[in-house]
């Protein structure tokens, strides 16, 4: 089974800079979350050698649940001066590496991968990969879609495949938005049922299944749970929404696109070089016999070929 890899790039930008000490280059650029997010690119390609690759990038319009609730992500803190100014170094190293970047006004990174997996769910020969810090990928999780996090710094990572997820979790992979309707989300500011904890929200949603059918029972709740819920009816529903990734966004998955034919090896030392990126020089070195080996084999008939 081929494999597509899909990375979210703010979450592991954001991530790769708060795991590594401020680093500069011969200018005096900051650069340690331009290295963290390649050194995490390059060591996932070494482990799961997939065959398709896409980065998606939040865009920096207000998107849809900006609009249908004003308070989203409303508490979130200034990122520090030092990370954005990062954001072009990556953005031009990734057109280097020729890998195809997906980014849309009115959406997150997160609906353009729920978008890109729904797709790749067609092509019954092809499982995919999700890199990113944020657990809300979690709903994406199916036979077909794992999910990888990274762990300590940048080098760690755990694989979450559905039983995984519940184990984790304590609740399947579909009912990730009912438990954030309940229980809300501090870090994007999704409000939840006031009143709701953790604990509650699992125990529910394990009894019934889901907010729906949750609501539809509520006669079966004590006094005080009935009635936190009744009073916030219509804020879990908009917390549901504000928690549910698109999954049909007006974009198209084009895997000949995607292909990792090679990475263009002269320009990429170069460029990394510039950078003051050694390290990295060495790991791309381990890349190689990758690619020459998909180049061969690329020659042969794709299991791909005839499928619509």
């Amino acid at each position: 089974m081929k494999k597509l890899l899909l990375i979210d790039g703010n979450a592991i930008f954001h991530r790769a800079f708060h795991a590594l000490p401020l680093l500069t280059d011969a200018n005096g650029n900051y650069t340690n979350a331009v290295y963290g997010f390649v050194r995490m690119l390059f060591e996932i390609m070494k482990k799961e050698k997939p065959d398709y690759l896409a980065i998606a990038f939040d865009h920096r319009d207000k998107t849809f649940r900006h609009h249908e609730f004003t308070e989203y992500k409303a508490t979130r803190a200034a990122p520090p001066a030092e990370l954005y100014p990062q954001l072009p170094l990556l953005m031009d190293l990734l057109k280097i590496f020729d890998i195809p970047i997906f980014q849309q006004s009115g959406y997150e990174a997160d609906d353009i991968i729920g978008t890109l997996a729904t797709q790749a769910a067609r092509h019954p020969s092809l499982e995919t990969l999700i890199l990113t810090g944020d657990k809300d990928a979690f709903q994406l999780v199916n036979d077909r879609v794992r999910v990888i996090v990274p762990q300590k710094g940048i080098s760690e990572t755990t694989t979450y495949d559905p039983a995984l997820v519940e184990s984790k979790m304590g609740l399947r992979p579909e009912q990730i938005i009912d438990y954030k309707a309940l229980r809300g989300d501090t870090s994007d500011n999704i409000p939840g049922v006031r009143g709701i904890g953790e604990k509650q929200a699992v125990e529910m949603l394990r009894k019934y299944g889901d907010l729906d059918n949750l609501y539809r029972h509520l006669d079966e709740l004590l006094p005080a749970q009935r009635r936190k819920l009744e009073e916030n009816r219509e804020t879990a529903y908009l917390s549901r929404k504000m928690a549910t990734i698109i999954r049909d966004m007006p974009i198209s998955l084009d895997l000949e696109k995607c292909r990792l034919h090679t990475l263009p090896l002269e320009q990429s030392r170069a460029a990394l070089t510039g950078l003051g990126f050694r390290t990295l020089l060495r790991v791309l070195g381990e890349l190689e016999p990758l690619f020459l080996a998909r180049q061969h084999h690329e020659r042969q008939p794709s299991l791909f070929d005839g499928e619509a």
